[in-house]
């Protein structure tokens, strides 16, 4: 057992990293030697270490499988030809991640230890990190309630745990989406703000419907009417009409303030390309495809970082949008992200994190 600051640290006696290609990975499959966990008791959180990867055991009265308090953060470490190993951000999550706690009426978790935590995890397994382009090790961390009670009550005890799997992109092949008319992801005043696990839970059958009809994802629209367009799947959604980068806005707290979102808005800033974060109609979507007026339209969120949207159904009519190859902003922001991430460009806008 060695000291950290505040972190205990115990390392696996063997390592499970011959057992797996980095070349060669799917998403989410594999993962790697250690995790960090620690515990909330009697209005403290006690106890952060990072043990071997394992199982854990739960109570069958565990709070958090029978009232849905649980939430989590996604990121990714990234590593560069030279071995130099990066986070993207980090602090931001950590910020997140207390929005979402206080939704579900969760502790919040220190920000510093957060950060801390994802480091010091981050430098133990640095090996699993796929040097590829496009490839890094995303980081999860997540919070459940662990208490075991059925009272229909906020929870008095809490685990908070944060693993690792190397993988590659989230999506192969630019999507196919369909715009749901009916299921509904979000409502105002609900958790759609928060990475909160019902919701994503709630998204899967009409995620799987448009699956079985070919499509990759959905672009969620606003409850009760569908008028506007809100997500892309787990993402974000980005348009470009004309000249202008337009993404719809936050103030009703039915979409989650994506990190890579903000950092496509700066991006954008940056460069002064025209930008407006307003409401955005399906109607106003499928009028500018009919007009040649959309140049750009994609996802973005930390697992997929920018997913070009290749073709729109709705109504049972399938829309072609415009072809990748022209698509200047979007081809731009994901190999400036990609370069600035790995290190391998300046950093103006100070997001960047040098691990080791």
């Amino acid at each position: 057992m060695t000291e950290t600051n505040k972190i205990s640290i115990l390392k696996t006696k063997e390592s499970k990293l011959k057992e797996v290609d980095l070349e060669n990975l799917v998403f989410g499959k594999f993962f790697t030697d250690h995790m960090f966990i620690c515990e909330y008791k009697n209005n403290a959180w006690q106890n952060p270490r990072i043990v071997p990867f394992q199982n854990i055991s739960l109570h069958p009265a565990c709070a958090a499988l029978h009232y849905g308090q649980a939430i989590f953060e996604g990121l990714k470490a990234y590593k560069n030809e030279k071995n130099e190993v990066f986070l993207f951000r980090p602090e931001k999550n950590a910020e997140r991640f207390n929005v979402s706690a206080q939704r579900l009426c969760m502790p919040s978790f220190p920000e510093e230890l957060f950060v801390e935590a994802v480091k010091e995890l981050v430098k133990l397994d640095h090996e699993w990190i796929p040097k590829s382009k496009g490839a890094s090790l995303y980081i999860r961390p997540f919070m459940f309630a662990s208490q075991p009670v059925l009272g229909v009550r906020p929870a008095d005890e809490y685990t908070m745990m944060i693993f690792a799997s190397p993988v590659n992109a989230y999506y192969a092949d630019p999507l196919k989406v369909k715009i749901e008319e009916y299921y509904t992801r979000s409502v105002e005043g609900g958790t759609g703000f928060a990475k909160a696990a019902g919701n994503y839970a709630a998204a899967l059958y009409p995620a799987r419907l448009a699956q079985q009809k070919g499509y990759h994802q959905l672009i969620w629209t606003n409850a009760i009417t569908h008028e506007f367009i809100e997500e892309s799947g787990t993402m974000n959604i980005f348009f470009q009409f004309d000249d202008t980068l337009v993404t719809p806005p936050l103030d009703k707290k039915t979409i989650l303030a994506g990190i890579t979102r903000d950092s496509i808005l700066t991006l954008a800033k940056q460069y002064k390309i025209p930008v407006e974060v307003r409401p955005v109609k399906v109607s106003e979507l499928i009028e500018s495809i009919e007009k040649g007026t959309l140049k750009d339209i994609f996802g973005a969120g930390t697992a997929a970082t920018i997913a070009p949207i290749a073709l729109i159904s709705y109504k049972e009519k399938d829309y072609q949008c415009p072809p990748l190859q022209q698509r200047e902003f979007s081809n731009f922001a994901a190999n400036y992200l990609e370069k600035l991430r790995k290190g391998l460009i300046d950093d103006p806008f100070n997001w960047r994190i040098k691990v080791m």
